[in-house]
């Protein structure tokens, strides 16, 4: 093949197709790699991390890139935000002390005025004394006699939706209300895969392996990698590694050595009795890994409800996260662990695991027992890079002269890696340096709301799953 690309990228998972959009955004030209027939699938993402509450665990500072992070992504991609709150508690069986949580509060908010003040277009959370709000004991019974709102605006009309369905007899208080929104994969899939469709500046390639990567830097040609699939090869000069949790194959075969662990995750979908007014996603943490691990309620459309629960019988897997070995970059799963990759899942397993997350919700959401099940599992697998298996915020790196491996643990870091791979390969004088940055992204803004929703749609009918998980509860204009 005769065409030179300037960027070439592994993977078409949300760091790919974000960064070949931001490349296009530039006029910079890119082929895009994606073995499955559409780009995103994988691993699944349902929450938009805007201040990290869903990890007590994790530092202040990583919690505020996660914010910053995650409103730089809601802002390219309005129309796969749902803009519902979330009820964070922490039930009594726990050792941990809702005070902690208070102060990471406290702290988010002075963060958030910070990023609004730098640009007022960052305030996509609400304002930031809506933030959060924090209900006793007292608040919460006197809630629990309140009608249904059937589109509540208030977070106090969240709450009245909420608490009564809630046994929060088990829970200590104050609990809280957080503006941290849903994120729709689907949704984001559809319009990333529309806008690169429509691009001159990418072309990409579903349904296409790359079998191969042929190093050529030393060999003073007009370009540093050769990309071979089936039948094509594909000549490039910056080569992005953004192949998820197989980024260490690619690493090994160009005999670079890199520190990961890899994790397989899952999540059950679901469908209950149809409820009155809307309700917010619903956390009631606890210790990873135990039988007391964090259960997570979230609400989609026609009354389906995707289920975490990070204990080994449910979301987690014996021998689900594994750590590379000295002499390789790339992690091994057990066979089970990559039959599931592979659509491999029994029948049974997936009816268990859907029963187990339904009764363990059912723990603080008593009516909630009558839950069925709705569909296959939502999973995948994740990299987390280095040595801390807790790590939540991850970026790219840049290992050798013309390479970038994308390294995110969170989609919400799929931008600033763009962004950051996009300076490199200024700085590496690939392309001419760039003078202005554009404010949008016009290539995502020309697809319609319309075209998302179709196409959304097919997205989740085409991958087995109900079509109202592409939907938003708050329907955008």
């Amino acid at each position: 093949m005769s065409k030179i690309y300037n960027v070439g990228i592994i993977g078409g998972g949300i760091s790919g197709v974000v960064t070949a959009l931001e490349l296009a955004n530039h006029g910079i030209d890119s082929v895009v790699f994606e073995q499955e027939s559409s780009v995103v699938n994988g691993p699944p993402f349902c929450h938009l991390h805007a201040g990290g509450n869903l990890y007590p665990e994790i530092s202040d500072e990583q919690c505020k890139i996660l914010m910053k992070q995650s409103i730089e992504m809601a802002r390219l991609f309005p129309q796969s935000i749902d803009e519902r709150p979330t009820f964070i508690s922490i039930p009594k069986s726990e050792q941990q002390d809702i005070k902690n949580i208070l102060e990471r509060l406290d702290m988010l908010v002075t963060y958030y005025e910070a990023l609004i003040e730098k640009d007022p277009e960052n305030e996509i959370l609400g304002t930031p004394k809506d933030y959060y709000k924090v209900y006793n004991y007292e608040d919460l019974t006197a809630l629990s006699n309140k009608p249904t709102i059937e589109h509540p605006n208030t977070p106090d009309e969240w709450m009245t939706n909420a608490i009564r369905f809630i046994d929060y007899k088990k829970l200590k208080t104050p609990v809280v209300l957080v503006q941290e929104y849903g994120w729709n994969l689907f949704r984001l899939a559809a319009q990333a895969q529309l806008a690169l469709t429509k691009s001159d500046k990418c072309n990409l390639k579903t349904n296409t392996s790359v079998t191969k990567i042929r190093d050529v830097r030393n060999q003073k040609l007009d370009h540093n990698w050769e990309i071979h699939t089936q039948d094509v090869v594909y000549k490039v000069k910056y080569l992005v590694n953004s192949s998820g949790f197989n980024t260490g194959k690619f690493d090994e075969s160009l005999r670079l050595n890199s520190k990961r662990h890899i994790e397989f995750k899952a999540a059950y979908v679901s469908k209950w009795q149809a409820i009155p007014g809307l309700i917010p996603e619903l956390i009631f943490h606890g210790e990873r890994g135990t039988p007391h691990g964090m259960a997570q309620l979230t609400p989609y459309c026609d009354n389906y409800y995707q289920i975490h629960g990070m204990t080994k019988d449910i979301t987690l897997f014996e021998n689900g996260l594994v750590q590379s070995k000295n002499n390789g970059a790339q992690p091994e799963f057990s066979d089970d662990i990559k039959e599931k990759l592979n659509r491999g899942w029994n029948d049974n397993e997936i009816k268990d695991r859907t029963k187990k997350a339904i009764d363990f919700v059912a723990k603080f959401v008593p009516a909630f027992e009558s839950a069925t099940l709705g569909g296959p599992p939502l999973y995948g697998a994740q990299q987390i890079s280095g040595d801390d298996p807790s790590l939540r915020v991850g970026e790219v790196s840049f290992p050798s002269k013309s390479y970038a491996r994308s390294e995110i643990i969170k989609a919400s870091s799929a931008l600033t890696v763009a962004n950051q791979i996009i300076h490199k390969i200024q700085e590496e004088s690939i392309i001419p340096p760039i003078k202005t940055k554009p404010e949008q992204n016009q290539l995502l803004n020309s697809i319609s709301k319309k075209e998302i929703d179709v196409f959304a749609g097919e997205l989740a009918i085409q991958r087995g799953y109900p079509e109202a998980l592409s939907r938003l509860l708050i329907e955008k204009k």
